[in-house]
């Protein structure tokens, strides 16, 4: 019984597990039977066992995914933000000081910087000869202040000593400095006068001088006088030779036309019954009664007097006439 015996009966037998023929049956089964299932396998068909994938791939699958992740965040940052974590990795793996890699700051400038450096209160001729872009960005900056009248700082009047500045369009639109008191603490509108001021000042190593008009009320005018008295500037009454130098061209036309027609008109109604009738009219009238409207002698004199109606520029000239002393 130590050697095991093969028997065969009928169609079959019964083979041993063990043999060497039974294993090259069973491997050309197996590929007859892959090979039938792959021809009926459908091409949308999945396969019945699910794989597992290696453990490489999964790693792989992992990085890449962990790749895209960083990608999207560094993205997501600007330039100064990467910058530092770059820096922050560094330090992390490679070891090291965070004070070694910070930047100095002593020699940073703003556009506030610049322009005070390079702010002139009054731009001359010379100061635009070698322009360059700070002196370029002031230039701009100074063009776009309203130069009629000035913001005061009287804080060190005591001392005489004061600071003036130009306006910008949100004070002129709010009126400050013109419709309210131009000192920078005081927001009064009554009793505003107008000064006119000789501003004496140094700039870029050099001393100059500028006449300057200021709008104050009557407490910050006494702040401004404290050591001796302003110019005050007040608006000069009118005389009647200089509001009938005023009407426009087109009115002197119509005066020119009106008068010679009156002298034409004369010309051709004189008569000696009316002058006699403008004598009698005219002794007739008491002393000291003047008459309310034309008599009717006055109608044969010359057409009706004309009436002058002001243009709105006139208008808005008389309105702004105090205001711009």
């Amino acid at each position: 019984m130590d050697s095991l015996v093969k028997v065969h009966a009928g169609g079959g037998g019964y083979d041993s597990d063990f043999s060497d023929d039974n294993e090259g049956e069973s491997s050309e089964i197996t590929l007859k039977r892959k090979h039938e299932e792959e021809i009926l396998q459908k091409p949308f068909q999945k396969d019945r066992h699910s794989k597992v994938a290696h453990r490489s791939l999964h790693c792989s699958e992992l990085d890449r995914e962990e790749a895209r992740n960083r990608r999207a965040h560094l993205i997501s940052l600007n330039a100064f933000e990467r910058h530092k974590k770059f820096v922050a990795d560094y330090i992390l793996y490679y070891g090291g000081n965070m004070a070694d890699f910070k930047r100095a700051t002593a020699k940073d400038r703003t556009d506030h910087d610049v322009l005070r450096e390079n702010h002139r209160f009054l731009w001359k001729d010379e100061d635009e000869e070698d322009m360059t872009w700070e002196k370029e960005l002031a230039k701009k900056y100074y063009d776009k202040l309203f130069k009629e009248y000035c913001i005061a700082d009287l804080s060190r009047f005591k001392e005489n000593k004061f600071g003036f500045r130009w306006r910008t369009e949100n004070e002129v639109v709010s009126g400050k400095g013109q419709f309210q008191c131009g000192n920078k603490r005081c927001e009064n509108q009554e009793g505003l006068k107008s000064w006119e001021v000789n501003f004496a000042y140094v700039e870029q190593g050099e001393k100059r001088n500028a006449l300057v008009k200021l709008r104050l009320c009557p407490e910050c005018s006494f702040k401004l006088n404290y050591h001796h008295k302003r110019k005050e500037v007040k608006a000069k009454p009118k005389t009647q030779g200089e509001e009938n130098e005023k009407p426009s061209h087109k009115k002197k036309k119509r005066r020119k036309s009106s008068s010679s027609h009156s002298k034409k008109h004369k010309r051709d109604r004189s008569s000696p019954s009316s002058s006699e009738d403008s004598q009698e009219s005219d002794k007739e009238a008491p002393a000291g009664e003047e008459p309310e409207g034309q008599s009717e002698a006055d109608h044969w004199r010359g057409p009706a007097p004309v009436v002058e109606e002001k243009s709105r520029e006139e208008e808005f000239d008389e309105y702004f006439e105090d205001l711009f002393l």
